[in-house]
């Protein structure tokens, strides 16, 4: 005999899903099934922004926070987003790549890469309503909703409490729940169906504001004839379709209203943006003696004059003759290192503590932008190793072998080694998300910055490798090569 029982769960969604059908454009957007209260949401937030604040350096300068401060607070006044009763923050990221996104709870992230790529206050305002609008609709708890049973909610309060208390494994935890930053992350990644919801009320919002919501539409629909499907976003945003219509269609349905608000310091705030100094990680100048003399790489470190090629499964590497590569011919990764470079730990696994490790990262979507991948990455890297974050926002666009690369700058702490100073350079690869990540000592990094240079100038896709080869010279000859590593000072 066939069942016939339905889980309660799915009917409810099933029955939000029947009434949003029968919306009309103007009616009010409500959050949809839910397993946590709404404190939870704003534990969740806190604890995670947290996190980015970590990883990312706020912008320092009283006149551009309390730019990004004022838009916000003026959305956050209208009527959906008062009777949400989330306490909205807004804080300014140096980083330049495009994007904002907003955590359960209210804490919301502009890049300044954002407020470099809108034309006017509306397009700004537009992107951060539509953000807002995923905080007031929860739709970061209902993706958690979704995929985790009842049970789970009692698992995430403990883990939430021990993360509020400052533990690391408590952060770990919410990160494998999905309620972290994460790849697996279920609070940032969200459904079309989400995307579009968080456009209508996000329309909502900006006409309350005084701000023309049909700007938002245009600033979406520019960066997908520019060849994005949407911003890159730290989460997943996938694109609507006709988004520029439908906001259209959602307006009709709204009160008439005078649109045009700007606070006046759009144009002044662009500047003081591309004004500001570059960010210096925390990393500080290492291996300089006294007086500027660099101290001495020890022997079996130091790159010899000549080098030898690696082959995995679809790229050539080259790398110093009396370094050694861990791999073969038919692995997706390659370990390079000099002797002493790389240790085994307990677990069998190899710990690289001065080298360059090559290999592929599947980020949660083919449809990423580079950043929004690397961004992924370097959450997964800080999930294995809570040290690794960020040490600048200048990260550079390069090109790989006739592929675009960016190379990001990290830092970690070795409990062996001490301050690492890495160099991430990622490419966009029909494989995945290819990536080297350099590391050693910040005390050694400049010594090897060049040596990493030509490692990741001689990068070459879909080639084998010529049996029996010679070593090829110091500095590999290479059509199209990637602009060089920065020293991460």
């Amino acid at each position: 005999m066939i069942s016939r029982r339905i889980p309660a769960c799915l009917v409810i969604c099933l029955i939000a899903e029947v009434l949003a059908w029968g919306r009309k454009p103007g009616d009010p957007i409500k959050p949809g099934y839910n397993l946590y209260s709404r404190e939870q949401d704003i534990q969740i937030g806190r604890v995670q922004a947290a996190q980015v604040r970590l990883h990312y350096p706020e912008v320092r300068d009283e006149f551009l926070e309390t730019y990004i401060r004022r838009v916000g607070e003026r959305l956050a006044n209208t009527p959906e987003a008062r009777e949400s009763a989330f306490p909205f923050q807004f804080t300014l990221l140096q980083v330049p790549m495009v994007n904002a996104f907003a955590l359960p709870g209210g804490p919301m992230f502009v890049f300044t890469g954002l407020v470099n790529s809108t034309e006017n206050e509306a397009q700004l305002a537009g992107v951060m309503a539509h953000e807002m609008s995923h905080v007031i609709l929860r739709h970061g708890t209902h993706e958690l909703s979704k995929a985790k049973a009842t049970g789970f909610a009692a698992s995430l309060g403990a883990a939430l409490g021990a993360a509020a208390a400052g533990s690391n494994a408590g952060v770990g935890q919410l990160s494998r729940m999905g309620a972290g930053l994460g790849e697996n992350s279920a609070i940032l990644h969200f459904s079309r169906e989400a995307e579009s919801e968080a456009d209508l009320l996000g329309a909502h919002l900006m006409a309350e504001a005084g701000y023309d919501p049909m700007e938002m539409a245009r600033f979406f629909q520019k960066l997908a004839e520019t060849g994005n499907s949407g911003l890159q976003f730290f989460s997943d945003h996938p694109n609507p379709d006709n988004r520029e219509r439908t906001i259209e269609v959602e307006i009709g349905g709204l009160p008439v209203r005078q649109y045009g608000f700007e606070t006046g310091d759009f144009k002044p705030v662009k500047q003081a943006v591309a004004m500001l100094p570059p960010v210096r990680g925390p990393v500080t100048a290492g291996g300089a003696l006294p007086g500027g003399a660099r101290q001495p790489l020890p022997p079996q470190v130091e790159p010899s004059g000549q080098w030898k090629q690696a082959q995995a499964q679809t790229f050539l590497i080259a790398f110093p003759a009396n370094w050694q590569a861990y791999g073969n011919a038919g692995a997706k990764s390659v370990l390079i290192a000099p002797p002493g470079g790389v240790a085994k730990v307990a677990s069998g696994a190899l710990d690289l503590g001065i080298g360059v490790v090559l290999n592929y990262y599947q980020p949660e979507s083919k449809q990423l932008g580079l950043g929004t991948a690397t961004l992924s990455l370097i959450a997964h890297l800080h999930e294995q190793d809570p040290t690794i974050q960020l040490a600048s926002a200048q990260q550079q666009r390069v090109r790989v072998d006739g592929s675009e690369g960016l190379i990001s700058p990290l830092q970690a702490t070795s409990k062996t080694l001490g301050v690492e100073s890495n160099v991430l350079l990622t490419v966009t690869r029909p494989e995945g998300l290819f990536y080297a990540l350099a590391i050693a000592p910040q005390r050694m990094f400049p010594q090897l910055q060049q040596t990493f240079n030509q490692i990741m100038n001689s990068i070459r896709f879909g080639m084998a490798a010529t049996p029996g080869a010679a070593p090829v010279p110091a500095t590999p000859s290479a059509p199209n090569p990637a602009t060089p590593t920065p020293n991460p000072q």
